[in-house]
């Protein structure tokens, strides 16, 4: 049997999880990679976490009556790979019975520790280190291929399998030629986080672009002649819902050009939705009356010609004659910091919830949250992980109501604190659903979930703890709203937070 059997990639995931050496993990990764040949691909993406296939219809409830491990391994990654492409797509009726036939036989034939990994691809469960920072350095080291040249590709390509995959069949003149490509959602570039706008400027300098901080949904919006696609934050193609952006992407006089913005629902008067409805809209997977309006504040590629690597100042001055006024993010070219503090104001005036400073020579980096931009919001916010939550008593008894929320640390989490101020009756009966579905575990009142919902919480300050690992505790923390535009792996990390620590 060639190609990868699923017991090797059992024991590279044992062999990670066994050291705490982040030079033995990528070696143990590599080798995994350099033994994949035609299967590469489908090994990248399962030590990444997941599977191939977006979506089975198969999820945790479906793992709780497994049919008894097989004794001895004889499964290889492509015969599983298939049997998740034909669970996929199952669907009709009696698709539910069919679907629960094919899982069995495929959890038949695995042993324990090959059950529990296709159990872990399956809810996203697998905490190894493997993850797509370990993975990039691991196809460095299977194809000796210098770092930064994988790391670029896997950024463009938004793919760090797609990266795997070009390395084995090319190596680094392969990676190296992957670019920008119209119609391919790149990974969007991102902002660091400064406490107020006199610690932003410091790290940006002057002159500066001062974009106002839209409260919408990411968007990237690609178009090669009549064909338009959009796409999330997190990838997802959503052409589909949004057919005023695709209309309004092909009145424009080019032919081809690739758009980073955000796109939102505001009032007859101009003024920003509540973020709550506009997610809602993004949400509805096919049109709506509602109407989500585009703000475009960068502009990656334009008839044929790339500009990620063109100065900031140029790319909006492109971005300023291609895109009607109506539809771009306020901005200005601040000379001076008290200009830049009055626009400031007169943004979050407007209903907006910050400003994102920028270098005037800073370039679009893929993925990146670097010093070329910064967001400045006029409150404390975070982005951040529920680990678990806290059946509720007397008026919110029957429902999951204080959450613990967690920052990022390397391939872990640091819990924060808990809360439960800011839940409105709709916000708790969601939740109440959301974290069921995520359940791994129950200590007395707690259910502990898999960390991947995003929480945006707003807070007065932090204060030093014993009880929290991080040595650092939210004081006041209340939600805002969560983050379904988010994955886990874009949540604040315990280094941001610590730079907003005073002490």
């Amino acid at each position: 049997m060639g190609g990868v059997r699923l017991t090797d990639l059992v024991t590279t995931f044992d062999a990670v999880r066994a050291t705490r050496s982040r030079k033995a993990k990528i070696a143990a990764v590599a080798d995994c990679l350099r033994q994949a040949g035609d299967d590469v691909f489908v090994v990248a993406t399962y030590l990444s976490g997941a599977l191939t296939q977006r979506r089975t219809g198969v999820g945790w409830r479906s793992l709780t009556d497994l049919p008894a491990p097989a004794t001895e391994p004889s499964l290889a990654v492509s015969t599983v790979d298939a049997a998740f492409d034909e669970i996929a797509a199952v669907s009709g009726s009696g698709s539910q019975a069919e679907r629960r036939r094919l899982l069995d036989e495929l959890f038949g034939a695995a042993t324990e520790p090959e059950q529990k990994l296709l159990a872990g691809l399956i809810t996203g469960e697998i905490r190894t280190g493997a993850l797509e920072g370990v993975l990039v350095e691991g196809i460095a080291a299977a194809y000796e291929i210098p770092v930064p040249i994988v790391r670029r590709a896997v950024m463009l390509a938004g793919s760090a399998p797609f990266a795997a995959h070009a390395a084995a069949s090319g190596g680094a003149e392969a990676l190296a030629a992957v670019g920008l490509e119209v119609g391919r959602a790149v990974q969007p570039m991102l902002a660091g986080s400064a406490p107020d706008l006199t610690a932003a400027l410091e790290a940006v300098g002057l002159p500066c672009l001062v974009d106002g901080k839209l409260d919408g949904i990411r968007i990237q919006v690609h178009r090669a002649g009549t064909d338009v696609s959009v796409w999330s934050r997190s990838l997802d193609d959503v052409t589909g819902r949004f057919p005023e952006l695709v209309e309004l992407a092909r009145s424009l006089p080019v032919e081809s050009f690739v758009l980073d913005g955000e796109a939102l629902l505001v009032d007859d008067d101009g003024r920003p939705r509540a973020f709550q409805d506009t997610a809602s809209r993004s949400m509805t997977v096919t049109a709506s009356d509602l109407v989500m309006s585009p703000y475009f504040f960068d502009v990656l590629h334009l008839d044929g010609r790339v500009l990620i690597d063109a100065p900031a100042t140029e790319r909006a001055d492109i971005l300023s004659r291609l895109v009607p006024e109506e539809h771009l993010v306020p901005r200005l070219l601040a000379e001076t910091a008290e200009a830049a503090a009055e626009f400031q104001a007169r943004v979050l005036a407007d209903g907006h919830e910050g400003v994102v400073l920028k270098g005037v020579d800073s370039t679009w980096e893929a993925g990146r949250r670097g010093s070329g931009w910064v967001k400045v919001k006029p409150r404390h916010t975070l982005d951040l992980v529920v680990l678990a939550v806290e059946w509720g008593s007397g008026r919110r008894k029957g429902m999951l109501s204080n959450i613990h929320m967690g920052a990022r640390d390397g391939d872990g989490w640091v819990m924060l604190g808990k809360t439960f101020k800011g839940m409105t009756d709709e916000m708790l009966a969601w939740q109440t659903e959301r974290f069921l579905e995520l359940e791994t575990s129950r200590e007395g009142h707690i259910v502990h979930v898999r960390p991947e919902q995003v929480v945006e919480v707003a807070f007065d300050g932090l204060q030093r703890s014993t009880r929290y690992p991080g040595g650092l505790a939210l004081r006041f923390a209340r939600v805002l709203r969560y983050r379904d535009d988010k994955r886990a792996t874009e949540a604040d990390t315990i280094d941001t937070v610590r730079r907003l620590s005073p002490a």
